[in-house]
């Protein structure tokens, strides 16, 4: 399973609007046929038709038919996870967005942030994909959420030019959309988007803490490159090696076959990301035979049957071909740093 989705964190709002309206989660998820323990998993994720279902869902239960508005008005960055923290101890506003745009991925690389300036005006684009099957709910609730995020960062209230929605008017009491955005709100517009201006780029952070954010802005880049990474079809290569070993060392074919594809479609995907079946078998040999030397507990002959070669010999000159030393001299190496 690769760690593509939404990060089961971006349900926990949810949940806290149900619990302010008495409705207990276990109820939602009964609705939408999804199992309440994941909210126990803090490493899972959920499809964004998921949480799509559950967005839907609360809105019935709440009966609040501008669920998303109310509920973007309500997130906090640690909703966000490490994403809302780098986003809180960025130096300006612009910064934060910037740093949005950066590690979205982390939440689900289908929220996009965009933004353009035209005569002193802030104009920032908001996309959501697939957009065709997401909720009002959803695209709403990432407006709200982005407009209060930012007037939170800066501590002081932002007026808007001007909001506007792709989606048609809901016919409801657009009321609720004042009260969110202090202006009248545009639907069936060719973007969704929110308009200010131009100088809340600069608006310091209030947050800001630079020795904070050098701690988070790492996790966030290695979170960013590991889901980057989980969603290659190469990675789902690696992975089942990696399982396999040390039982036995599979081949292309049973490689294929454990994922459900041809020989041909299986090297045509691995091409496609400008590598090959033979390139991921000697990359997964490798690090594990300098995992294997560096804790010291496997000889070289050990290591060498646990990696599925035919002798020692065969290893040891395998190893210095991608090296440039011998297993031993590795190990030596490794000893001595």
């Amino acid at each position: 399973m690769t760690a593509s989705g939404v990060p089961i964190s971006m349900v926990y709002p949810i949940i806290k609007s149900l619990q302010r309206h008495g409705i207990k989660e276990e109820q939602l998820f009964d609705m939408v046929d999804m199992n309440p323990k994941l909210l126990r998993n803090v490493d899972a994720r959920i499809s964004a038709m998921d949480l799509v279902k559950l967005m839907r869902a609360a809105a019935v239960y709440t009966e609040d038919a501008f669920f998303g508005l109310h509920q973007g008005e309500q997130i906090n960055f640690e909703d966000l996870g490490v994403l809302g923290y780098v986003m809180l101890h960025s130096k300006t506003i612009g910064d934060a967005l910037r740093a949005y745009q950066r590690y979205n991925v982390i939440l689900y690389n289908g929220f996009n942030l965009d933004w353009e300036i035209k005569d002193n005006k802030l104009e920032i684009q908001l996309d959501l994909q697939p957009y065709d099957h997401m909720s009002r709910h959803c695209i709403e609730d990432m407006a709200s959420s982005v407009y209060h995020l930012t007037c939170k960062l800066s501590n002081r209230k932002i007026p808007l030019h001007s909001v506007q929605f792709s989606h048609e008017n809901p016919g409801d009491d657009v009321a609720a959309y004042v009260s969110t955005f202090g202006i009248e709100t545009s639907f069936a517009a060719e973007k969704t988007a929110l308009c200010m201006d131009s100088k809340v780029l600069d608006f310091p952070v209030l947050y800001a803490n630079p020795e904070i954010l050098r701690v988070f802005e790492k996790l966030a880049k290695e979170g960013s490159e590991t889901i980057t990474q989980a969603n290659l079809f190469s990675y789902q290569v690696v992975k089942w090696l990696k399982e396999c070993i040390p039982s036995f060392f599979p081949s292309l074919n049973q490689t294929a076959n454990h994922l459900g594809l041809s020989s041909r479609t299986l090297q045509a995907n691995l091409k496609d990301e400008n590598t090959s079946f033979s390139k991921l078998s000697i990359q997964v040999r490798k690090e594990m035979a300098e995992s294997y030397l560096a804790d010291g507990k496997h000889s070289v002959g050990d290591i060498a049957y646990l990696l599925h070669y035919s002798e020692p010999s065969a290893f040891q000159n395998a190893f210095k071909s991608w090296t440039g030393v011998s297993p031993g001299k590795y190990r030596e190496k490794t000893i001595l740093n």
